[in-house]
């Protein structure tokens, strides 16, 4: 987890120096647990922080009185640059796969997210590709395609960007391949 939290360290805070009274590095790693505890809002969020405080403070050596406001949150959440947190967690994946042996194959999938996380920029839906280490459930990385890149032309270049963007050449890979397609194939 210390590990991650030094990838999130390189991100730039947007925030006015008046704002940064909670290191957003930490900010970030509490965020991240909150929503793989069931935080599914910015007040769910602060709640999470404050029933856990005493036990991340002294997880990560701080002394925060109390958890950060959930405007504080979402104000910090809603200003970072989305390709600088998408290199933190690249480079904490790449860090992560470094540690196996590089002969597990990777999932390549697309998807369309409806009802997508993006609606900031009236987005209806968003198409993802995204690689996956099969043996240990790691996402090495994913591409967002614009609304204009949503057919299985651009999906194939962006696996393509990906895998060369990844450094994954030289294994096996899997496209669309993680589950079977609800029509059986017609003789």
């Amino acid at each position: 987890m210390m590990q991650l939290k030094s990838h999130l360290a390189t991100i730039l805070d947007p925030r006015r120096p008046q704002g940064k009274l909670y290191d957003l590095s930490h900010l970030l790693l509490f965020s991240i647990l909150a929503v793989l505890s069931g935080a599914t809002s910015y007040r769910k969020i602060q709640r999470f922080i404050n029933a856990h405080r005493e036990r991340l403070n002294a997880l990560c050596g701080l002394h925060w009185r109390r958890a950060p406001a959930h405007t504080s949150i979402r104000y910090a959440l809603q200003g970072l640059d989305r390709a600088e947190v998408e290199k933190a967690f690249r480079q904490h994946a790449a860090e992560l796969n470094a540690e196996r042996a590089p002969t597990a194959s990777i999932a390549v999938d697309g998807k369309t997210l409806r009802g997508s996380f993006d609606q900031f920029e009236d987005r209806k839906a968003a198409q993802v590709v995204t690689a996956l280490a099969t043996d240990i459930s790691l996402v090495l990385g994913q591409v967002i395609l614009t609304d204009q890149d949503g057919d299985k032309h651009h999906e194939i270049q962006a696996a393509q960007q990906l895998i060369e963007t990844l450094g994954l050449s030289g294994r096996l890979f899997t496209l669309d391949a993680l589950h079977a397609q609800k029509k059986p194939l017609r003789p």
